[in-house]
Order: C-alpha cells, then structure tokens, then sequence
C-alpha cells in the first residue's frame, strides 16, 4: 500500500481497471456498470488513507460534465417545443419526486446534507449529481476543511449503496415489471407499434435483415424506348427511377436527361424495387450486370441543419423534397444522442440528428446539400472543445442570493449549460467545432471514471461509520426514489399523457437517465421502438437531474 500513497496515480488506474471488471459481474439481467464498480473498490482502497489531488477531480469532472451536455445538446433544444411536453411532464414529476423524498428523508432521520446529496445522486442514478453536490458543498459557508471533506465522502458512500438498489430497481420494474402492470408483451407491442409508424409493412426483429433491399440497380436493353430522351423515360416512370449510365456499342456516355436513346443501348437505373420492376415494361429486357454501368450505390451521412426540415417526419420530408423520390434517394437509418432510430415515415426528424442516405450518387449530391451539411466528424476541434470548458467554468463562478441563500451552478453546471449551446450550435451547421462522437463518449466516460475514482478514494475512511449509522435506511431510499416517480409518471403517462405503452417504458428509463434499463428494455423488445421515447427524457433529464445536486444542498444548507 505504500507504494500507492506515494504514487497515487497507480492507485487511480488501478481503481478504474479493477472496477471496471467489477463491473461486468452479471447476476440475471442485472450488471453494475462500470461507473459503480469503480465507486466500490476506490471505496476499499481509499480506507487505507490513499488519496488524490482535488484538482484532477475537477479538471475531469469537468471533461465529463462538458461533453455530457455537447452530446445531448442538440436534442435537449430539440425537445423544447410542444410536442414534447407530455415528455417534458414525466422529467419534472421524477425532479419533484427524488427532490421531496431526499429532502423528506433528511429532516425526518436528521441526515446530514451529504449523505442526503448522496442518496439524490444514488436512487436516481444520477452520476453527474455527486460533482455537482460536492461541488455545493464545498462552497456552503460556516463549514470547516474537515466538516467539507467529511459532507463530500457522504455523498459518495451514500451513493454507492443507494446506486445499486436503485440500479436493480429501475432495471427490474421498467423491463419486467412495467410489462405485466401494462398487461402487454412488450415484444409484440413494440412490433405492432412499428408497423403502425412504417404504415403496416412488417418489422423486422433485432437480428434480422431485408432479404429484398428496397433501392436497387438494373440494366436493361433499350427495345421499346427508341427515340425517347433520358429526362421522358424518367418522367414515364413518375420520377421514381434515375438513369444512372448509357453504354452504346463501346462507349460509355453520360446520362443527361437531353440524351435521346437508340436501339440496343444498355442503360442503368437505379430506384425502388416496385419501380425497377416497371421500368423493364417500359425500355426492354433485363440484362446480366454490364462492364462499365455497375455504378455502385452511395452512402453518405449528413446532419439535419435545414430550418424546415426540424420536426417534420420522414413522408413529410420526402414529399417536401421531391429530389429523394426523383433522384432515388433514400434515408436507411436516423441516429440521435448515438442512438439508431427506426427510419420509418412517422419517426419525428429535429436538428442535430444523423441521416444515412443512400441512392445513386447523382441525386444523393442534390439532395445532401439542401438537407444540411455532410458530417465531419474526423479530428476534434480542440478550440472549439477548450473554448467550451471555459465558458462553462466562467458561468459556473456566478453566485445568485436567493434571498439567504447563495446559489451556484459551480463548474459542474457551467460546463453542463456550456456544453448543451455548444453541442446545440454545432448541430447547427456541421463545419466547425468538430467533436467524434467516439471522442466525446470516451472522454465522457473517462471523466466520470476518473471523477468517481476520486471520491471514492477521499471517501474510503468515512464509508464505514456512514454505513453503520444507516445501514438500511440507504437501500430503502434506493428502492423507494426508482419506485415512487416511476409509478406516477407510469398512471400519469398512461391515463392522462395517453402515451403509447412501448414509448413510456423507454421514457420512464429515461427520466431516471438509466442507460442498463433501457439496453434491458430493447433488449426484452426485441426491438429499439422504446428509444424513442427514451431519448426525449434522458435528454432533458441529463439536464435537469444534476441542478437538483446543488438545489438540494442549497436549502439543507441554508
């Protein structure tokens, strides 16, 4: 152990590497994570008096709480409108929730305010809540050093065990219990909804795929197209096919729709199966795949920044732009907050999501550059990534009198705020400020871990007393903070909001920012119809959740 008081940073990665195995222990469906695990052996090692300097917890917490916000930024602006309100309720009946029973529990068992932070944090599995708590407490007045460092490792003792039960609760009832409460089969119920939103075609499940794909490309020899122009064959088909090259005895010529097309020319199109199929009616027989016109399909992902385009849904989008129908072009995948999305004509499309479109690259060019910018996403703009932390720490430094009582965002919720209208402004137009979503998830992650590795370490010598004071008030409030705002927002949803059932599961794990619940839920789904109602509360509860760390703080405090 002397080894790792003189050399902390040994320790530090050692509570990361070792946690993080912890963390893949499975009982049932149930893991701990990685974040969890880490928590619980800095725990054990911090108990022999092993610390870390304050100023990397900081420096890291900083790196999480920023990349956080720049990831969920775009959608968490997004979802402010009307139609997300039924949404929005769910988020605030958890905020109210997990902030009346914290605040509950401390004045009836006389909890000190971190161990009362603490819980918060833990029930709600809200890891951002422990940095921003600590950070409160820190600047609460009248405390001394040691009262600060002791309040600190409450919060992450009280943490730990609240975090677990609450982990096994939200997992357990969103993803087996809410099912059977719902009287659905939560498979069939999310197929059936798909097929609602795909306007009845059959869905596929989670490891099949489309043996028939949708966009393809034929040639054909022109026998009854003689004399026709490239631009009236198209418009005969109703624009639902696209000439994709001509091949006229040797020659390769370009397919302009002027080009007037003679007697055995080969020509490539490329559209729709339905369409494709038509075409051989109107220019001749299918011929085997041609040296020359075996113009390959192309992909190209593009990030919605059009105006017009935000909260239009896929038909919409494609009947207010004829060139996808016209040019043959076609959106395969949508992914928002790193999450795949069904491409279905009712999914919902906002700023900031990511289209894959797919068709000849003729038309796939027209349409990429009306729909927004093509996504460069290949080096992070660290000027624009240090610019963000600034700011937020900057804004974090501001103190509010609410009446007696100071108020501060703190770095942690600085950075947060700085990271949602810089995430929000990239997401606008794609050619600056460059953050790779592998990048922004890997520094996301390793600064939790380093945080949490932190607090845990300084937190080890108070863990046991703490423990032993309220052995089993901790996983009562746990168990409890899942249970409560999730029932509620479950009648709430159903009876009032008139949410659909697949949708507010998704959404209930998402308003408690519960990443295993939802991976259980899809994975209980057979199917990811429950992200889209995950996205919208994970959103905005990423936001609001970690505020409620220093709120809390705030009126114990005062």
């Amino acid at each position: 152990m002397g080894v790792l008081r003189d050399h902390p940073e040994l320790a530090l990665f050692l509570c990361l590497a070792a946690g993080y195995l912890v963390g893949k222990l499975r009982i049932g469906p149930i893991t701990l994570g990685g974040i969890c695990g880490t928590l619980i052996v800095s725990l054990l090692l911090g108990t022999r008096h092993i610390s870390v300097d304050d100023d990397v917890k900081t420096v890291f917490f900083a790196l999480f709480i920023f990349s956080l916000g720049y990831m969920a930024g775009p959608q968490f602006f997004a979802n402010l409108n009307r139609g997300s309100l039924r949404f929005f309720a769910l988020c605030l009946i958890e905020l109210v929730c997990v902030l009346s029973i914290a605040y509950g529990l401390a004045k009836a068992f006389d909890l000190d305010v971190g161990t009362a932070a603490g819980i918060l944090a833990g029930a709600a599995t809200e890891s951002a809540v422990v940095g921003t708590a600590s950070e409160s407490i820190a600047k609460l007045g009248g405390l001394t050093a040691e009262q600060v460092s002791q309040y600190q490792g409450h919060v992450a003792t009280a943490y730990t065990v609240c975090y677990l039960f609450g982990l096994i609760t939200i997992v357990l009832y969103t993803s087996q219990i809410m099912p059977m409460l719902l009287r659905i089969n939560l498979a069939e119920a999310s197929r059936q909804l798909w097929d609602k939103m795909r306007g009845g075609s059959a869905g596929l499940e989670s490891d099949e795929r489309e043996a028939l794909p949708g966009t393809v490309g034929r040639t054909y020899l022109v026998t009854l197209a003689d004399g026709r122009t490239v631009g009236e064959l198209e418009d005969a088909l109703g624009g639902r096919i696209t000439v994709e090259g001509v091949k006229r005895g040797s020659r390769l010529l370009a397919p302009s729709r002027g080009l007037e097309l003679t007697l055995s020319d080969l020509i490539q199109v490329v559209g729709r199966r339905a369409a494709i199929i038509e075409a051989g009616r109107e220019i001749g027989p299918e011929t085997p795949a041609v040296p020359g016109l075996d113009t390959p399909l192309a992909t190209s992902q593009v990030a919605v920044t059009e105006k017009s385009t935000h909260g239009a849904t896929i038909d919409r989008l494609e009947k207010t732009h004829p060139e996808f129908r016209e040019d043959g072009v076609y959106i395969t995948d949508v992914v928002r907050n790193d999450q795949h999305l069904p491409a279905s004509g009712e999914t919902t499309l906002y700023r900031g999501d990511v289209l894959t479109l797919v068709g000849a690259r003729n038309g796939l060019n027209k349409v990429v550059a009306k729909l927004g910018a093509v996504v460069r996403n290949d080096a992070t703009d660290f000027i624009y990534l240090g610019l963000g932390i600034v700011a937020g720490s900057l804004l974090g430094q501001v103190v509010v009198h609410a009446g007696d009582i100071p108020l501060s965002l703190g770095t942690g919720g600085g950075c947060l705020i700085s990271g949602l209208l810089f995430g929000w402004f990239r997401s606008r137009r794609q050619t600056f400020g460059a953050f790779p979503p592998q990048a922004a998830t890997t520094l996301k992650d390793m600064g939790l871990a380093v945080f949490i590795a932190c607090t845990g370490l300084a937190a080890g010598p108070q863990a046991w007393p703490l423990l032993k004071q309220y052995g089993a008030l901790l996983p009562f409030a746990g168990i409890a903070m899942v249970l409560v705002p999730a029932t509620i927002s479950l009648i709430v949803g159903r009876k009032l909001l008139k949410i659909e059932k697949p949708l507010l599961i998704g959404a209930i794990a998402g308003q408690q920012c519960s990443t295993p619940a939802i991976t259980s839920i899809t994975q209980v789904a057979q199917s990811s119809v429950p992200l889209l109602g995950y996205t919208i509360t994970y959103t905005l509860s990423n936001f609001l959740l970690p505020l409620t760390g220093p709120i809390l703080v705030g009126i114990l405090g005062a």
